[in-house]
């Protein structure tokens, strides 16, 4: 499967009444499409995939799917506990996505033979292609990563926790399978900051949440990193990446919490996010508007 750009994880906007709002849902996806996202990847964690119900991330993934028009591939969220990841893959290939973003089990932790077999079984019920996420009590060994990139439905992996050296090794191992067809990506919170080492490893693509937020700054960082030019890519990352990440640890969440709040502060009613999530603080908001006004003056 293959990226050309940005990976867009859109939010899930929600209407007064807490239902799903689908003519925001498609605005926002059809926007991001527009703004030249290379993938998008909807009902997943900026889509706050573990809120939603099974009929939820089905329903979500069909709205994408008609926004995008087949312009670029459609990944969507599945995990948690088995039955329901069984359900939300068929749900997803029914309606239309072009692969699965795999996202960690529910809760208990199982053995490496266990998570293989988790993943497959869900590759083997949609039909459809599938990424791993390398997160949480998902976390993939080197000879678990070997025995999945034998599987021709695997065809990507994404890391979610940061350890340089595992990932370095993965990608080799993937490697030595003769996968040239594998995506890797770096799926960390606000990913800008650290795609200057993943890229060093082999792996060039990575997610962005501020892409959903305010994509002309996400597009700048990319263009300046695509380009090599790192004066440029420090600008931005200093002046407007740095204080964001500052702003988002300090509330467990507000990696999606803040996206949603960005956007509303920008005229999309998105609405809130589902518990235990926490929206920010009147104080927070405002900080929230300051870093955006800095980085548009970047531009």
């Amino acid at each position: 499967m293959n990226f050309d750009g940005i990976l867009f994880f859109p939010v899930t906007p929600y209407g007064d009444g807490g239902t799903i709002d689908h003519d925001m849902l498609g605005r926002h996806v059809a926007r991001g499409v527009a703004a030249g996202a290379g993938g998008v990847f909807p009902a997943c964690g900026t889509g706050e995939f573990h809120a939603l119900s099974a009929t939820e991330a089905a329903d979500v993934v069909r709205t994408a799917v008609t926004a995008v028009g087949g312009r670029v591939p459609v990944i969507a969220g599945v995990g948690g506990t088995f039955g329901h990841a069984l359900e939300v893959a068929r749900a997803a290939a029914d309606a239309g996505a072009d692969g699965l973003l795999v996202l960690p089990p529910y809760l208990v932790s199982g053995t490496q033979e266990g998570l293989a077999t988790y993943v497959e079984r869900i590759a083997h019920s949609s039909g459809l292609p599938v990424i791993v996420y390398h997160r949480g009590i998902a976390q993939y060994s080197v000879p678990t990563m070997r025995r999945l990139a034998q599987n021709p439905r695997v065809v990507g992996f994404k890391d979610g926790t940061g350890d340089l050296g595992a990932a370095q090794l993965i990608v080799r191992t993937v490697a030595e399978e003769g996968r040239d067809d594998f995506a890797f990506f770096n799926g960390l919170l606000t990913a800008e900051l650290t795609q200057g080492a993943y890229r060093g490893i082999g792996i060039p693509l990575y997610s962005s949440a501020a892409f959903a937020m305010i994509p002309e700054v996400a597009n700048a960082y990319y263009r300046a990193y695509v380009d090599g030019d790192e004066d440029r890519r420090l600008q931005l990352l200093d002046g407007f990446y740095r204080p964001l990440v500052a702003l988002r640890d300090e509330t467990p969440g507000f990696g999606v919490s803040l996206i949603k709040s960005g956007l509303r502060l920008q005229g999309m009613p998105v609405g809130s996010v589902r518990p235990p999530l926490v929206d920010p603080t009147p104080g927070q908001e405002q900080r929230l508007a300051a870093i955006l006004e800095a980085g548009r003056a970047l531009l």
